[in-house]
Parts: structure tokens; C-alpha cells; sequence
């Protein structure tokens, strides 16, 4: 099962994420609560061994945006996030970057139909926190596809169970408060979504 980690912002959260064995490292770099700049994204970077996966996540910015943004922060993989229309992912496949795409379940869920490389399902309202229902989406997605939504260390198996994903993402679930990540809850994360699979 493959996890990703999103929203981090403090080097002991991302050195948590890396020790738990989190696959992939989120850096939010769109207008959000857990906000960080290229240049810290770039810092919190340096300290991720390069097996692990780090993601500029994107809302809504242009791809002349995100390119400026993704080289500065050095990330290794582009997350944008809603309604992007496919020319956004043609436009920055000359980056050498994995591309992510995030959508809510009524979009298009065939992953790489965008040209992407990964797909993440999210809730109906992104960022929310909310469960939803993960069984809508089962069996409408395939490769490499990650759930997400209102998943949290004592729920992740449930989801996982309902949607039969290939990986998670989780980024409120193991927070104590919005941006506040907890390393046992991240620890937590991780054990019972490999758990699970």
C-alpha cells in the first residue's frame, strides 16, 4: 500500500513521514492553511531521502505558474489539484516531474487519461475532512490510484476495505490542529494502512 503524507511544513513532520515509511511527501504550494513557500518547500526537500516521493501540490495556478514554483521548490513530482483541464499536463510533461492528478469522484477516473502518472480520488469537498463514501469509487480506477478524504489512522483500513485503492493519502487525519502535524498519529497512519493491504 502505497501512502502519501500531504500538507507537511516542519522539518521534525517530514523527518516523522520519512522514519514511519511514508512513500510520498506532500508540500502544499496553492492558497491552503498549510501553505509553504518554493524556498521552504525546497529546505523540507533536502531532508527527504530520494526514494521517497516529494509533491508540490497545485489549485487552480497556471502551468507557466506551477513550472516556476516546482523548479524552485525541487519537488520531484506535480500535484494539481480540480478542475485542470488536460492541457495543463501536457504543458509541464517537458518537466521530467511526475504528474498527479486529483479530482473528486465524478471525474474522469481513469488514471493517466490526463497523461498523469498517478490519479488521487478525494472527497466531494477537497480538504473537508470529511469521510465519505470510499465504495462509490471501487473498481472505476485502476494503476496507480491513491484515496483520499477524511482518512485517519482509525479509519484507513475501513477505507481501504470499501475502495480498494492502490495507495492513501492523508493530510488533516494526523493533525492535532489545521497545519499541525503529529508524528504518532502519522506513525499510526502508516502501520495501519500497510495493515490493511
Amino acid at each position: 500500500m502505497y501512502v502519501k503524507i500531504c500538507g507537511l511544513t516542519d522539518p521534525g513532520h517530514v523527518a516523522a513521514a520519512v522514519e514511519a515509511g511514508a512513500d510520498a511527501i506532500g508540500f502544499v504550494l496553492t492558497s491552503s492553511s498549510r501553505r509553504i513557500t518554493p524556498e521552504r518547500a525546497a529546505e523540507l526537500g533536502a531532508l527527504v531521502p530520494p526514494e521517497v516521493l516529494t509533491v508540490g501540490v497545485f489549485r487552480g495556478e497556471d502551468p507557466a505558474t506551477v513550472r516556476a514554483a516546482a523548479l524552485a521548490a525541487g519537488v520531484r513530482a506535480v500535484q494539481l489539484h480540480g478542475h485542470h483541464p488536460h492541457g495543463d499536463f501536457t504543458a509541464l510533461k517537458d518537466l521530467g516531474r511526475t504528474l498527479i492528478r486529483a479530482v473528486d469522484a465524478r471525474a474522469d477516473l481513469r488514471c493517466g487519461a490526463f497523461d498523469e502518472s498517478m490519479l488521487i480520488v478525494d472527497a466531494p469537498r477537497a480538504g473537508s475532512g470529511e469521510p465519505w463514501d470510499w465504495s462509490a469509487v471501487r473498481g472505476r480506477s485502476s494503476g496507480q490510484w491513491l484515496l483520499a478524504g477524511g482518512l485517519a489512522p482509525s479509519n484507513v483500513a475501513e477505507a481501504i476495505a470499501a475502495a480498494r485503492p492502490w495507495g492513501v493519502d492523508v493530510s488533516s487525519g494526523v493533525e492535532t490542529a489545521p497545519g499541525v502535524k503529529d508524528p504518532a498519529l502519522i506513525a499510526a497512519f502508516v502501520d495501519a494502512a500497510r495493515a490493511a493491504s
